[in-house]
């Protein structure tokens, strides 16, 4: 039996692999840690299906390093550690380049598991090659992170993933013997979400019992619908359950909410990965309209992270209802996306003079800080005064949410800043 078609295709180089051109493009830095010949510790960190455990590979093929993986799931410390004494004694045997250790899915390592790396790794008996789709600075222990280069892996874009398709097609000994037509790619695409291992599954699965093939929207969707489950065997669809979970917060639909969490316990996802996504949508979703929701969220973090199983259900499922329940603003969420964008279009405009510190006498003959007027001097501890630069004066990027909390701040920036606020 062969292999899947996303093992057959799998970049055995950098020239064959595609997207991230940031890494591994003529001037990105792995590329330039390749030609030099020096390749540091590093935790690769991006969404499932973008190719870590395949860009691990070709840095280890590249750089000609014996090259061990474990994977987070399976292993435990005593696993770690007979695997450092394997690169230990392979040291130098047929290379003077340390091996290269890769750890799939590395949050999932206790910190025991993390400590039980940090002497290989500092003593240089192997070179770690972590990947994640976590955060690292949560989820690995700070000894071990600031031993190893961070590299964020970005999703595929839509052409990336066209690419990666049409790549198959041309090169698979399988599929280059079919005729196969990509007359639409936009359901394919939805489908798989922007995983790579995933998009090549469910291209696999349509072509499979054909010679001739028009791939088509409707084709999929009428094929995938009837055989889902035969291509959800390698953990993506946490992420569609989530996205529901989180969707579910968003609409104020607590029993949507708890039947998508009730999925998640059941299919014994890490309850940190749940309390770290509600920590999310307490902010982004809910936000000022009810500020209590993200204390709440964050205490229930805190939480599940020292309780574990089987208790942490009742703490995620209480956090998750009094989310939904919860009134909604994302206007915090959009101010920043607001005033981001003011940042990029207008690049680093000077802070005006009367805002400026003056620690020096210097400071002080230039200026700094005259002419600010210090709130708490005026009534009700407020002054009328320009805080942004002058070239984007009274530009508004807040917009107050409609609800009870955010209706009141909206009267009272009325009320102080007269026309500037005016909503």
């Amino acid at each position: 039996m062969s292999a899947p078609l996303a093992e057959r295709v799998r970049p055995k180089t950098i020239e064959d692999y595609i997207s991230q051109q940031h890494l591994v493009g003529e001037k990105g830095i792995l590329t330039q840690h390749i030609r030099q010949g020096i390749i540091p510790s590093l935790i690769l960190w991006g969404p499932p299906g973008v190719g870590k455990t395949t860009l691990a590979n070709i840095i280890a093929n590249e750089s000609k390093r014996p090259f061990y993986t474990l994977s987070a799931i399976s292993s435990g410390v005593k696993d770690v550690r007979e695997v450092i004494e394997k690169a230990k004694k392979s040291n130098g045997l047929f290379t003077q380049k340390n091996p290269i250790l890769f750890i799939d899915e590395i949050h999932r390592f206790s910190k025991s598991q993390q400590d039980s790396l940090l002497g290989a790794v500092e003593k240089g008996w192997v070179t770690l090659i972590g990947a994640t789709t976590e955060n690292p600075s949560f989820e690995v222990i700070p000894a071990l992170l600031s031993r190893c280069q961070v590299y964020i892996l970005n999703s595929f874009d839509k052409q990336d993933l066209i690419n990666l398709i049409n790549r198959a097609i041309a090169k698979d000994e399988i599929l280059s013997n079919k005729t196969i037509n990509l007359k639409e790619t936009d359901a394919l695409l939805q489908v798989s979400g922007g995983d790579a291992r995933k998009l090549l599954n469910i291209f696999e699965l349509l072509v499979a019992s054909e010679d001739k093939i028009d791939i088509t929207n409707e084709l999929v969707l009428s094929k995938i619908q009837k055989n889902t489950v035969k291509y959800d065997k390698t953990g993506e669809q946490h992420y569609d359950i989530v996205s529901a979970f989180i969707k579910s917060i968003r609409g104020s639909d607590p029993n949507a909410a708890v039947y998508w969490l009730a999925r998640m316990i059941e299919g014994g996802e890490d309850v940190k990965f749940i309390a770290r996504r509600m920590l999310i949508a307490a902010s982004e979703d809910i936000g000022l309209a009810n500020p209590t929701a993200l204390i709440l969220a964050n205490n229930t973090f805190q939480a599940v992270s020292v309780i574990g199983y089987p208790e942490s259900r009742i703490i995620l499922s209480q956090c998750a209802v009094y989310l939904a329940n919860s009134p909604k603003s994302n206007a915090s969420y959009m101010a920043i996306g607001e005033a981001q964008n003011l940042v990029r279009n207008t690049g680093d405009l000077s802070v005006p003079l009367h805002l400026r510190n003056a620690p020096t006498k210097l400071m002080k003959d230039l200026d700094y800080g005259k002419d600010y007027k210090y709130s708490h001097n005026y009534q009700n501890n407020f002054v009328n005064q320009e805080f942004l630069p002058e070239e984007i004066s009274n530009t508004k990027l807040y917009e107050p949410g409609n609800n009870q909390r955010e209706n009141s701040f909206r009267n009272s920036l009325k009320q102080r800043w007269k026309d500037k606020y005016n909503y």
